[in-house]
Parts: structure tokens; sequence; C-alpha cells
């Protein structure tokens, strides 16, 4: 399993790397261009593994309206991407055409309801599967878009945005090594058995420890490469974000298990051998994600 994961992970990062380096030196003044593909791909391959989860319990909401709906929100999300006027909009307006393409894809959620109905008893449901699978793909992944175009009305935008992504994907993923290696060396105080049995308490603080690690590296290694001019974050703020982030991430984590342990899933699909499903491996992310853009937006880190 081990061999498999690490061939796995190989295969991700590689031309993962490919596209950020694409994505940062020749973006044709629009940063964010060569990444959105990749967040749109795992958009509805993300929608499609929750529908796989749901069919587990044969739950069976609307495939298209979730799609659709999913693709809505990370479209919107990315207007500063695609969208040639896109810097004529306040930063403080944007987050609102986001609620409202949220809005829309809980009426397509109900429409589609509407044209199958036929007998009482499981359209709320499937509405309600629908609107989850919505906001819970579509929402939390458009705070991916988010980090990437943060500060986009500054001179440095296409560093900033970089840096920020990058800041929350490095601490995420080192939480989840830090986490797994000192859990397997010395971990014995189960924090969730019921959810996810491997997971203890000495590996979460591991786990932190090696997310405090990535916050310092990214913000005062890679942060003045990248923006000589960028002011010094403190040491506080850049440990707290770690920690903020690494907690998210870990709930993000602990949340996809509870998924699958309700539709007594193993994994959310099996595409990639040993690390079992897109949501496998966005699972932190998802929740980091959020965390990261709040700690962008008031300033703990970045230009202030």
């Amino acid at each position: 399993m081990l061999r498999w994961r690490v061939i796995a992970s190989i295969a991700i990062v590689l031309p993962l790397a490919g596209l950020i380096w694409l994505d940062y030196f020749h973006n044709f003044g629009r940063p964010g261009l060569w990444l959105l593909p990749l967040f749109i791909a795992l958009g509805v391959m993300g929608a499609e593994e929750v529908l796989f989860l749901f069919r587990a319990k044969k739950l069976d909401p609307t495939p298209w309206a979730c799609y659709a709906g999913t693709l809505l929100v990370l479209i919107t999300a990315a207007l500063p991407i695609w969208w040639p006027w896109a810097s004529k909009l306040e930063p403080a307006d944007q987050p609102k055409w986001i609620l409202f393409s949220l809005a829309l894809g809980m009426l397509l959620a109900i429409l589609a309801e509407m044209r199958r109905y036929q007998k009482p008893g499981s359209s709320m449901v499937r509405v309600g599967l629908t609107i989850f699978c919505i906001a819970y793909i579509g929402g939390l992944l458009g705070f991916f878009i988010r980090l990437r175009v943060v500060h986009h009305d500054l001179p440095d935008a296409n560093a900033w945005g970089m840096l920020a992504i990058l800041s929350m994907v490095l601490v995420v993923k080192m939480a989840d090594i830090g986490a797994y290696f000192v859990g397997s060396l010395v971990g014995r105080t189960k924090i969730a058995p019921r959810l996810s049995p491997g997971k203890t308490i000495e590996g979460t603080c591991g786990g932190l420890v090696a997310a405090c690690f990535a916050s310092w590296l990214v913000f005062t290694q890679l942060m003045p490469w990248l923006i000589p001019a960028a002011p010094t974050t403190p040491v506080l703020h850049w440990i707290v974000y770690g920690l903020l982030v690494a907690i998210a991430g870990m709930i993000g984590d602990l949340a996809e298990s509870l998924f699958k342990r309700d539709m007594e899933s193993k994994d959310s699909s099996t595409w990639l051998k040993g690390l079992g499903g897109v949501l496998d491996v966005i699972d932190s992310p998802l929740i980091g994600a959020p965390m990261a853009l709040f700690c962008w937006e008031v300033g703990l880190v970045g230009p202030g």
C-alpha cells in the first residue's frame, strides 16, 4: 500500500509542479489561467465521487444539477481569471457573485426535483443532497481559486496569489505527512477511533509541528524570494497561520472519514490506486482553504 501511495503521489506532484510553473511564469497576465482547468476537473471529479458515495446507500440526487451547480460556483469564483473586465470589480463586491451562484445552484436542485417528481417522500432529501454536493465541492473548492487571485489588485498580484495557494497546500500536506509518520512511530492515543482508527493525538501534534515548519518555510524563505519587497511576517503570525490552517485541514480529513463511514464505503472512488479517490487527496485542503483565505483577507499574513 505504501509503495502505491508513493507512486500515486509522484504521479500527481510532477504534473502539478509543471502546471504551477506555467501558471506563474506564463499566464499571459491572467494568474490562475493554467490552474483553472485543474480546479474545474477536480470539481467534476469531486462531484462524481460525492454521487458515488450517495449511490452506496441508494441515494440518487439529480446528477446534472450537482455538476451544473458545482461548475457554476467555480466559474463565478474564477471571474478575475477569465473575465476581461474583472479588474473593474471592487474586491468587496466579488463574494456576492459567488453567493448568487450558490443561490442559483439551489434553484437548479429544486427545479431538477420538480421535473422528476412522482410521489412524496424523497424529493426534499434529494434537494438537500444536491445542495450539499454543490456547497461541499463547488463552494469549498472555490476558495482554492480565490486564494490564487487574492490581492489581484496589487502590482505583485501574481506572486501574492501563488504564495497564498502554495502556503495553504504546503501547510495542510505537511501536516498530513507529519501526522502520518509521527502517528505510525509513536501514536497510541486514538483521537476519533470510530471515524478514523489510525489517527492519534501524538500524530496530530506531530502534524501541527510539521505545519508550523511549512509555514516558516513559506513566509521566511519562499516569500522573500517571490516578493523581495514584501514586509516581514511576524513569527507569531506565521505560527498561528500554520496552526489554524492545519487544524482546519485535519477537520476536513475527518469530515470525509465521517462521510465514508456513514455511507459504509472504504474510498470515495478507486481512480488513484494507493490514495483512493480525488476526495481522499483534497479532503484536507477543502476545509483548509477557507481558513487560509480568511487569514489572508484579515491581514494575519500577506501584504498587510
